[in-house]
């Protein structure tokens, strides 16, 4: 045990790039959510200790500050933001846990905030003087050879693992379904006038089957899309849960792995099982698991790769079926997870995949 709860966990709707939150900034997008996340978990803001978000567009500056100030935290608060791609939300769980396990601190927000819509473009200059060149993305390693583009790669990993196009159509599908029948309401504090996610819809195999190919199996139905969102959790020492008379969920541990940089997509696979390992558990003792959806082969060949139940991923529906704030995603995942561990009761694990090959996953118990 890590000694770590978790009193409350909230996020904004999620809403596609250009949507319903385009206009609002980063610190506009997480500090309501932080504020409610707080008063729901019994809290002052005084009594907050650090703040530590996940980040992966905002080209430099510390929006964990920024949100910070907006929020109303005391001064003291720093703010820290971590950029580690898509696992930068729950990244953020994972240190903001060591940081109260250490006894730095007793009272932490961690999650992530993304606009796909307000980002900044982003140019290299030219070292011999010539105009400056836009770009859409970093490399992610330090051979182009090894660094494909993420459709390609998950195109890739679907043929590699005999993932069928109508496979990955019907999962999307399904995530749809699941999000429609879902009430999401208690974990959404709306946003812009949006009350829940904006992107969820009814998938049908012929809409599916007609959506635009992005790469080889991979189209614009069981991709992922662009999308803004904010998820913040609150965490607590076993001190402070006990002076609120609140058990809220168990911390139990969280880690990331790197893995084969060109299939970013298998990473969350050995995270996965290294955890259950560590905390002698197997596959078939979680009740429930919050996997990315960045696209649906990513989150199948995971599921698979880990010996995953598919009954219990994503019971409330994925990323498939809200979209995909990059730097907020696998925060959203842990609050998916910790609402959904507040229905259902005990240990269940979140996990999501970057790009690089780098696998996080976090495991929490009611």
């Amino acid at each position: 045990m890590s000694g770590v709860r978790i009193l409350a966990a909230l996020r904004a709707p999620v809403a596609p790039r250009g949507g319903a939150l385009s206009r609002l900034e980063l610190h506009e997008l997480a500090a309501p959510v932080l504020r409610s996340a707080v008063a729901e978990a019994g809290l002052t803001l005084d009594e907050v200790d650090e703040l530590v978000l996940g980040n992966a567009l905002g080209a430099g500056g510390n929006p964990g500050r920024l949100v910070a100030l907006a929020a109303g935290l005391p001064e003291r608060v720093a703010g820290l933001t971590l950029d580690r791609q898509c696992c930068g939300g729950l990244d953020a769980l994972v240190m903001g846990a060591a940081l109260i396990a250490a006894g730095q601190a007793e009272v932490v927000l961690a999650g992530g905030v993304e606009s796909y819509s307000r980002r900044p473009l982003r140019l290299r200059t030219d070292p011999d003087g010539g105009p400056a060149r836009g770009y859409d993305r970093p490399p992610f390693t330090p051979w182009p050879a090894l660094d494909p583009e993420m459709d390609a790669a998950a195109d890739a990993l679907g043929q590699e693992g005999g993932i069928s196009r109508a496979a990955q159509d019907f999962w999307a599908i399904e995530s749809h379904r699941k999000a429609l029948c879902a009430d999401l309401s208690a974990e959404i504090i709306p946003l812009a006038g949006l009350p829940g996610d904006a992107f969820t819809r009814a998938l049908s195999p012929r809409l599916a089957a007609r959506a635009p190919v992005l790469s080889g199996s991979i189209t614009a139905a069981n991709a992922a899309v662009a999308a803004d969102g904010a998820a913040l959790c609150v965490l607590v020492s076993e001190r402070v849960a006990a002076r609120l008379g609140r058990q809220g969920l168990c911390y139990l541990g969280g880690l990331t792995l790197g893995g084969r940089p060109y299939r970013p997509g298998l990473a969350p696979v050995a995270a996965i099982r290294t955890l259950l390992d560590r905390h002698g558990l197997r596959a078939e003792d979680l009740s429930v698991a919050e996997v990315m959806e960045a696209y649906a082969v990513q989150a199948i060949a995971c599921v698979e790769g880990a010996g995953l139940d598919p009954e219990i991923v994503n019971p409330g529906g994925g990323g498939l079926a809200r979209g995909h704030p990059v730097g907020a995603s696998g925060a959203i995942n842990a609050v998916r997870l910790f609402h959904e561990l507040r229905k259902r009761g005990g240990t269940g694990i979140a996990a999501i995949a970057a790009a690089g090959g780098l696998g996080t996953a976090v495991l929490l118990s009611s």
